[in-house]
């Protein structure tokens, strides 16, 4: 479970202080997928039933989502790892503006409430400041949909004109694989009239696992996973009970902490599948790892130098992007990293060059020298995944390192420390 502070912590910075050097060992378990439960909470609104997900990591945006929702008027039960939403009596159609200010899926819920009401207002998201992420492919969807759209003074309003208020099925065609875009238009087009065909929608295990919920709610979704997704749209839908993915991106960093400590680690549950380009990558580098069909072994003695650009999926994630540049930064050799995803997503280099790093940027690109040892040093993670990365370089650093930002690392990761602290690291949350 994700920390909780107690009132003479608040006015306090939260750090973790690691102790680098340790080897793990043993078997380390992934909580449910982060970008997939964020979604699946607002398809909630799609239904007057209850909608009961499992395997629900214990992370601040869960709780934060759950915040948006309960001010719509869902009602939400909590356990350690389910909720349970029901949203038979919606009392807002906008979610306000400084609960949906700090979390970017929040724009998720114009699509089901504009599809289940027919009018949602949607102040535009926050979130990590990686780059601009527009919504110009959402907006596009729903008006290929039926839906009059503007945008004022920071907020997006939509609306069904015209009687029973329905969206219309359609033809969309994303100018780019958007996964919250292809997310938000298949919950419009599940309660849409008639047939939506998505041309190049985004093929991420997130968007599998929504259809797969949509499903379950009685829906009708085929080809997730695929370039082309089409969703007839049904007058109802039902509640479910259905359980979340395992996190990918949690997967991938416990896999790079095994590595970049030149350890051997159990990581489970996995789909591989879900993990190709980074499983591909690792074995680049030179580690081995056993796929036993729950779980991945990795074995990491001596780490290569390779070069990696950042794509869509099946591609390389650029969530483990900086993740991964921690382990580069120890390899032998000289690695090239393309970020072609996300405009500001290298700020992470700063610290890991405080930490003995040698790399160099230039514009999207760093040039990874590998060196022989890192060195423990105050850093700060300046976004989810880069905070991520601070923790991979402190595990394997000479010393002490110190690892503040750790609000964004408690949007993504469910008790990090104590995962890795279970396996051999030696971390400790301190509050200075």
């Amino acid at each position: 479970m994700t920390a909780t502070l107690i009132p003479s912590q608040q006015l306090l910075v939260p750090q973790l202080e690691i102790r680098g050097g340790k080897k793990l060992e043993g078997e380390v378990r992934v909580s449910g997928a982060k970008n997939s439960a964020l979604v699946l909470m607002a398809a909630s609104l799609l239904t007057e039933n209850s909608l009961r997900l499992r395997n629900m990591p214990a992370l601040s945006d869960i709780g934060g989502m759950a915040d948006i929702l309960a001010a719509l008027g869902v009602q939400i039960e909590r356990g350690s790892d389910w909720v349970e939403l029901q949203a038979n009596h919606l009392s807002h159609i906008s979610p306000p503006y400084e609960l949906v200010n700090s979390l970017r899926a929040s724009f998720f819920c114009i699509g089901p409430l504009l599809a289940r009401l027919g009018v949602a207002r949607v102040p535009l998201p926050g979130g990590c400041k990686i780059g601009a992420r527009p919504v110009v492919e959402h907006v596009k969807g729903l008006k290929a949909l039926g839906a009059q759209v503007t945008i004022e003074h920071g907020v997006v309003s939509a609306v069904v004109p015209g009687r029973g208020h329905r969206l219309t099925g359609g033809r969309i065609y994303l100018d780019c694989p958007s996964v919250g875009a292809t997310e938000t238009l298949m919950m419009a087009a599940a309660l849409a009239d008639g047939e939506t065909v998505i041309e190049n929608a985004a093929q991420e295990p997130e968007v599998i696992d929504l259809a797969g919920l949509i499903i379950a709610m009685g829906g009708r979704v085929r080809g997730a996973g695929t370039p082309t997704i089409t969703i007839v749209g049904m007058e109802k839908l039902h509640g479910a009970n259905y359980m979340v993915i395992p996190d990918r991106i949690e997967a991938g960093t416990l896999l790079l902490a095994g590595a970049i400590t030149r350890s051997c680690l159990r990581v489970t549950p996995v789909i591989p599948e879900h993990l190709g380009a980074v499983i591909s990558k690792l074995e680049e580098c030179g580690c081995q790892l056993n796929n036993d069909g729950i779980g991945i072994t990795i074995k990491a003695d001596r780490i290569n130098a390779v070069d990696l650009r950042t794509q869509p999926f099946p591609g390389f994630p650029t969530d483990l992007q900086a993740p991964f540049m921690s382990l580069l930064a120890t390899a032998e050799g000289s690695s090239v990293i393309t970020e072609a995803i996300f405009e500001n997503r290298l700020q992470h280099v700063g610290d890991l060059q405080r930490m003995g790093a040698d790399i160099r940027t230039q514009g999207n690109t760093a040039f990874v020298e590998g060196v022989a040892r890192l060195s423990g040093a105050p850093v700060t993670g300046s976004d989810l995944r880069a905070a991520a990365a601070m923790v991979l370089a402190g595990l394997a650093a000479d010393g002490t390192t110190s690892v503040q930002g750790l609000q964004h690392l408690d949007r993504g990761y469910d008790n990090l420390e104590g995962k890795l602290n279970a396996v051999g690291a030696s971390i400790k949350r301190t509050y200075a």
